[in-house]
């Protein structure tokens, strides 16, 4: 069984055989792709590619180049291991028809994989996907992957290696400008803070640390120090179990640092920096990590009425509603995302637009898109810069928002919760026997919870919604593990008391356990 081609592209272990990340595998993946672009695109078109430091990106990255020139695209790379947004902002500022980048994101240090951007940098929708895999199985059922000029073919699952010539194919030029061209973007996007804060980094042993700090330095925050022994790119990752910053144990070394200098803002980018996910400090003094949902309503409220440099728009003025305004800002979150957003951006003068999950869909809500974020801490600030997450110009717009005065994030949070009600969540991946079929036990919970509440299967996608007074839950299947992933959610009116906080969380409580029974074979 070859590689399935799935969310804008494959993930998979590295190893030898037809579904396992390999040179061949590789070559099939970039083959397709050549495929497709050559039934629209005119011979001699840009396609950029590059790739993190993981195991085998740098090898992966020379054999697919060599495919796609030896189909007839000139072909860039920048030569040495980048962050993801570096090779989606160069598909949109180097007019080139795709971007192929070379990475696993957040995956155990035994995967690699590859995602594409179709124009504008955006990753690619329907059908583009579907003709793609379609070229895929074709390509494998051929068992042919193409090499160097003049190419040479192997059988799909053969540990032959293909040889990619790079370094001799005038169709492939190296250009290190692309990451250059990329801090000058989103410095010239972002404000300069006030007040530069004090920040602790890590890059998660990954890619971003040393061009984050470039940003930072662009918009006049000098002063950051970054997690020593996580500083530098390690394809091991070995000082965390996982280098997901969703995960606490990932973050623990972040927060530490962040106590132990008396830092401003605490950021965590994963290992290719299109995430990011930012901490606080409380009242105590003791610091700990926001979710992804807290940081997108602070960011939504803050890039509404503080508009980025060269923002397609402005936000009208607090209160407007702007549902019937087509020029108004839109901010878009996903269907599993807090229902915050959806109070928060009429009343500060936007449009709130839901999505299914994924960027491939938020950056697509409309026009103009002014902030786009996910709960897994992902955010789109700049979206005429990165049509995709981008944790470097996340984590530059944190810095901003935190250096222009005013309350401490914490204060921010308390406000939202006394316009807008508190929200509290609980977000649970639930595991599935081996074998079971993802389908079977959506059907089984969803007739399990019908007496529970108001249950809607989810439009587009997978899955369903529970609706109850005062808490929802959403509940799709896994694209890549065998689990259910199930977002919970219970909130107050304004202005909670505390009893009103304690009602939201039994409510939580309980529709939790309901969903994990329901799941439960």
């Amino acid at each position: 069984m070859t590689l399935a081609f799935g969310t804008a592209g494959v993930r998979a272990p590295l190893g030898p055989g037809p579904d396992r990340m390999n040179d061949v595998t590789v070559a099939l993946v970039a083959t397709a792709v050549a495929r497709h672009l050559r039934g629209r695109e005119p011979a001699g078109s840009t396609v950029i590619v590059g790739g993190d430091a993981r195991h085998g990106s740098a090898r992966f990255v020379e054999v697919a180049a060599a495919v796609l020139a030896a189909h007839g695209f000139l072909v860039v790379v920048p030569g040495s291991p980048v962050p993801t947004p570096v090779v989606a902002a160069a598909v949109r500022s180097r007019g080139a028809v795709a971007g192929l980048m070379v990475t696993a994101s957040h995956n155990p240090a035994t995967d690699n994989g590859i995602k594409v951007f179709g124009p504008g940098g955006a990753q690619i929708v329907p059908p583009d996907d579907s003709d793609i895999e379609r070229h895929l199985v074709a390509a494998a059922r051929e068992g042919l992957a193409v090499g160097a000029a003049g190419g040479r073919s192997t059988r799909g699952g053969s540990r032959e290696r293909v040889d990619p010539g790079v370094r001799v194919n005038p169709s492939v030029r190296v250009d290190p400008t692309l990451v250059d061209d990329y801090v000058a973007s989103v410095v010239a996007g972002l404000p300069t803070p006030g007040r530069p804060p004090r920040v602790a980094l890590t890059p998660v042993h990954g890619v971003g640390g040393e061009i984050c700090r470039r940003v930072l330095a662009g918009i006049g925050v000098l002063d950051v120090t970054l997690v020593a022994e996580q500083a530098d790119p390690d394809p091991d990752f070995p000082t965390v179990d996982s280098p997901n910053p969703e995960r606490p144990a990932t973050t623990a070394r972040l927060l530490e640092l962040a106590a132990e200098i008396g830092a401003d803002v605490a950021l965590a980018l994963d290992p290719d920096a299109d995430r990011c996910a930012v901490g606080l400090a409380g009242p105590d003094g003791v610091w700990r990590m926001l979710d992804g949902d807290d940081a997108g309503a602070l960011l939504a409220d803050h890039l509404l009425t503080h508009p980025l440099p060269g923002s397609a728009s402005s936000a009208g003025a607090a209160g407007a509603a702007a549902e019937d305004d087509p020029g108004a800002p839109i901010v878009a979150s996903t269907i599993v995302s807090s229902r915050l957003p959806s109070l928060l951006v009429p009343a500060r003068g936007g449009q709130h637009v839901e999505t299914l999950t994924g960027f491939k869909w938020l950056v697509r809500a409309g026009q103009p898109l002014r902030y786009a974020y996910e709960e897994a801490i992902g955010h789109c600030v700049l979206p005429e810069v990165v049509a995709d997450k981008d944790g470097i110009s996340a984590a530059g717009a944190w810095c901003a928002m935190v250096g222009a005065g005013g309350p401490s994030v914490g204060a921010r949070l308390d406000a939202l919760a006394e316009e807008f009600g508190a929200h509290l969540r609980r977000n649970t991946p639930l595991p599935l026997d081996p074998g079971s079929d993802p389908v079977d036990a959506l059907r089984r919970a969803a007739d399990r919870l019908a007496s529970t509440g108001v249950v809607t299967p989810l439009d587009g996608t997978a899955g369903f919604r529970v609706d109850l007074p005062g808490a929802r839950a959403v509940v799709r299947p896994s694209g890549t593990e065998p689990l259910l992933k199930t977002y919970v959610e219970a909130w107050t009116p304004a202005r909670p008391s505390a009893a009103d906080r304690g009602d939201a969380a039994r409510r939580l409580t309980e529709l939790a356990g309901a969903v994990a029974a329901a799941a439960t074979p």
